[in-house]
């Protein structure tokens, strides 16, 4: 992991406490599973995002749980794994609690498919007529 890392996501997740820092980890590799291009950025100053010819997607540790922010409204959930933001006209999120088994693949098939979208000029390309 060390060499995609960059210094603030590191710093973000060393101030978490345990449990959250393991699912932001977890995350984290999950992400850069899906391509080896994404890269790791800080943006708002604190707030970890990983891009990839534009937003895929962001975390973001709340006091009860962890968001894995996505940016891409039209991407699939067959899985049904997105539970914040349905009817959001740019992104959507996945929040996971303490206890919270997160769906491996679930999520490396929604970023792939952001991914994609972002190679082909993105979300708000795409949707066009």
């Amino acid at each position: 992991m060390a060499g995609r890392a960059h210094p603030g996501v590191d710093a973000y997740l060393a101030q978490l406490p345990a449990w959250q820092r393991s699912i932001c980890e977890q995350l984290r590799e999950m992400i850069w599973a899906t391509d080896p291009d994404i890269e790791e950025t800080i943006k708002r100053t604190v707030q970890p995002y990983f891009v990839l010819d534009g937003n895929v997607c962001a975390l973001l540790a709340t006091k009860d749980h962890v968001n894995l922010f996505l940016y891409d409204p039209t991407v699939r959930d067959p899985h049904g794994v997105i539970n914040q933001g349905h009817g959001n006209a740019t992104g959507r999120a996945i929040q996971i609690y303490e206890h919270d088994e997160i769906d491996r693949d679930a999520v490396i098939g929604i970023l792939t498919e952001i991914v994609a979208h972002n190679r082909q000029g993105g979300w708000r390309r795409l949707s066009r007529p």
